[in-house]
């Protein structure tokens, strides 16, 4: 098993950061590594981090501002190569469909609810660890 994963958080909000932090704990799961944070506030700093590489998951807030995660996740679905998987952090359950326009592999409503959260993210990073293995 890798010795950790690292997870992106993008949200302008620092209150929804920590609560995704809190809610994932040092490990989501049992059988995962556990997980690094790296947290982004503006959409520059996610580009810059995911072209650096080394990201296994992106956390991003559907409801930041200017640039929403909606938006940020169809953007690097389309740039990035080998882009991470995606968990959105969205508004309201109905906007789940608006989660599958933008090519998130996962989505979760806010406020973040530690147990389904921690339980998408496990998800992802089994779905992306075995991928790179």
């Amino acid at each position: 098993m890798q010795s950790s994963a690292t997870v992106l958080v993008y949200s302008d909000n620092a209150n929804t950061r920590e609560q995704v932090r809190l809610a994932a704990g040092r490990r989501p799961a049992a059988d995962v590594p556990p997980v690094e944070f790296f947290e982004c506030a503006t959409l520059p700093a996610v580009l810059k981090a995911l072209d650096e590489g080394g990201i296994d998951v992106c956390v991003l807030d559907g409801e930041a501002v200017p640039a929403g995660g909606m938006g940020v996740c169809r953007q690097i679905k389309d740039e990035i190569f080998n882009c991470p998987p995606v968990l959105l952090l969205i508004g309201r359950p109905q906007d789940a469909w608006l989660a599958t326009w933008s090519r998130a592999e996962s989505a979760v409503t806010l406020p973040v609810e530690p147990v389904n959260f921690a339980g998408a993210l496990a998800d992802l990073l089994r779905t992306r660890l075995a991928v790179e293995a």
